[in-house]
C-alpha cells in the first residue's frame, strides 16, 4: 500500500486555478464524497471503483481541488 503525501500531511498542494489563476485548496480525496460510508472504506478498494481506471495501478490519489474565488473544481492525481 502506497502513502499519499497530501493525505498524510507531508506536503501541501500549491497550484493555481486553471480558470481564474487564483490559488486552489485541497478538499480531500474524491472518494470521500461518494456517500456517507465511503470515507471509511479501504482506500485501495475504493480506487478500483472510483472511475479513474489507472489510479490504483499508477499509485495515485485523486484529490478534489476547489477555487474559492470562482468556484471551479478540479481533480488532481497525486503520486503516492
Amino acid at each position: 500500500m502506497a502513502i499519499c503525501p497530501i493525505c498524510n500531511g507531508f506536503q501541501e498542494i500549491k497550484t493555481k486555478c486553471s480558470s481564474c489563476g487564483n490559488i486552489v485548496y485541497d478538499q480531500g480525496r474524491i472518494m470521500d464524497y461518494y456517500d456517507d460510508y465511503s470515507a471509511y472504506m479501504p482506500i485501495d478498494l475504493m480506487k478500483l471503483e472510483n472511475g479513474y481506471p489507472t489510479d490504483y495501478i499508477n499509485k495515485e490519489c485523486p484529490h478534489l481541488l476547489k477555487c474559492l474565488s470562482c468556484g471551479n473544481q478540479e481533480i488532481a492525481l497525486i503520486k503516492e
